[in-house]
């Protein structure tokens, strides 16, 4: 009966009271009941929302589960399937796939008093293909033979790190191709995750001598510079005739270059553009090149106006008439300098008559009234003349800039480190290398190894014997030990891994 009904029921006085009352009482049994299940459902509620998403089923609901439960109702016991990938080789079973075994003995040991220590291997290019040979290291007392040509306790001889950081690092292969180009060539199977360890291990061990070259280029005659940006900061490159020394992932601030070259202390000729960072050297040299292609470009941009052909013209001019005088070996060092008065009397008169200063300008024109300032400032800080006197300086930074443009390449192309530790090692192994490459008369593996194991034998590098020679000491470490990319790398983007 519907609520409308009794109403008109009660109205027409043809219901009975008793029949009212059983059902009020039936309606608040349904009431109740309704509400106990009501009450039910919101705790069941309440219990899943405290529930952990991902929390796991008491039992396991997958194809493979489900086979367990079957084969465990029917009583059979399921067959465990051997594994499809091996573990790392044991010694013995790399031992059994040497092609040689050679014997190593402590050096200035005779080799009866000395007893077998211990057989291990290490893989070796021989004829341009890798050989795995197993060594018997004897030992006397404390002192153990020690593999030739193989770094520490590894498993690889120093020309696979040569061979694997000269194509990473000089020729710009990633590691995967790096890797391919090992195995198709000398037949040597690497991982990447193989390729990264012996990069850092050889960086490890070239620290030392990249902390030489920075020592030698504080103290160099004659320096070529430049900076580009890269994935993380900028990429800095330091020349010398005989040093190459990079700097990747760090800033271009002039707290980086006090640590790199102080100009407090630097008494040689720095070479470089005209970047505000490099202001302030005793002897600074600032690059022809990049004058010469501001006023170039004024040409081009308004190829109308012929004050801006005139300035380039006479600009040229003078640059090659400096130039003549620089090269001609018959001119001393007065008349060298008399020369440099002339140039610079005659460049002062050119840009006292292309002078715009006073002048409200905008575009171009503002251009080419910065230009003329810019050339006047550096004509009074004698920036401009010093490659005509002095000797084994050019007047451009042109190689310092070409030593950048494969990593300039590499960054458009997203091809380089992408954290500070990555750029620590490649600024050790690429300045280590580069620099290798200006010290030997043939830049080969064969010669770069020649080097590397000279300095094993006798305990120093060439670079340490130049420091030497140039009665150069290697400055004392800072309080917390830590190295110059330490201060400038790690320190400034990653400092929790410099602390560790």
């Amino acid at each position: 009966m519907d609520g409308e009904q009794i109403r008109q029921d009660v109205r027409d006085g043809t219901i009975e009271v008793d029949r009212l009352v059983d059902l009020v009482a039936s309606q608040g049994k349904v009431i109740q009941q309704q509400q106990a299940q009501i009450e039910k459902l919101q705790e069941e509620n309440r219990k899943l929302k405290e529930r952990h998403p991902t929390e796991r089923l008491e039992e396991g609901y997958s194809e493979k589960a489900e086979e367990k439960r079957q084969a465990k109702k029917k009583g059979k016991r399921s067959k465990k399937k051997k594994p499809t990938r091996r573990g790392r080789l044991s010694t013995a079973e790399k031992i059994a796939k040497a092609e040689r075994t050679e014997t190593v003995y402590p050096e200035d040991c005779v080799p009866r008093d000395c007893s077998l220590s211990h057989t291990r291997v290490a893989w070796r290019l021989e004829d341009g293909r890798a050989v795995l040979v197993a060594y018997e290291v004897y030992r006397q007392g404390n002192r153990y033979g020690q593999p030739p040509g193989v770094p520490g306790r590894g498993e690889f001889g120093m020309e696979i790190l040569i061979a694997l950081a000269y194509q990473v690092y000089t020729l710009g292969l990633s590691l995967d191709k790096a890797c391919q180009v090992m195995g198709f060539f000398q037949n040597l199977t690497l991982k990447k995750s193989q390729a990264n360890a012996l990069l850092n291990q050889l960086a490890r061990a070239w620290e030392r001598e990249f902390d030489t070259l920075c020592m030698l280029l504080a103290n160099s005659a004659v320096v070529y510079c430049d900076e580009t940006g890269w994935s993380i900061n900028s990429v800095w490159v330091f020349l010398t005739e005989t040093l190459t020394v990079m700097f990747y992932g760090v800033h271009k601030d002039g707290k980086t270059l006090a640590e790199i070259l102080d100009k407090s202390r630097f008494a040689g000729v720095l070479v470089s553009d005209d970047a505000a960072i490099y202001q302030g050297f005793s002897k600074a040299q600032k690059c022809w090149a990049h004058l010469l292609r501001k006023a170039i470009k004024l040409t081009l941009q308004a190829p109308e106006d012929g004050r801006y052909r005139s300035l380039t013209d006479a600009l040229l001019s003078i640059f090659r008439t400096a130039k003549r005088v620089a090269n001609d070996k018959r001119f001393t060092v007065a008349g060298r300098q008399r020369r440099v008065t002339e140039l610079e009397e005659e460049l002062l008169v050119l840009c006292s008559v292309h002078s715009l200063e006073g002048t409200a300008t905008e575009g171009v024109e503002d251009d080419y009234r910065r230009l003329v300032n810019e050339l006047v400032r550096l004509l009074l800080a004698k920036e401009l003349f010093v490659f005509v006197t002095a000797e084994g300086v050019d007047g451009d930074n042109n190689a310092s800039e070409r030593e950048l443009r494969d990593d300039a390449q590499r960054r458009a192309t997203g091809r380089t480190n992408k954290t500070p530790t990555g750029a620590k090692r490649q600024s050790i192994i690429s300045s280590v290398l580069r620099s290798l490459g200006k010290q030997l008369v043939e830049f080969t593996l064969k010669s770069v190894l020649a080097e590397v194991q000279r300095w094993g034998a006798c305990g120093r590098s060439c670079f340490t014997d130049q420091a030497a020679a140039a009665g150069l000491n290697r400055p004392p470490p800072d309080g917390e030990q830590r190295s110059l990319l330490d201060r400038i790398i790690l320190d400034v983007d990653k400092p929790a891994l410099a602390a560790a």
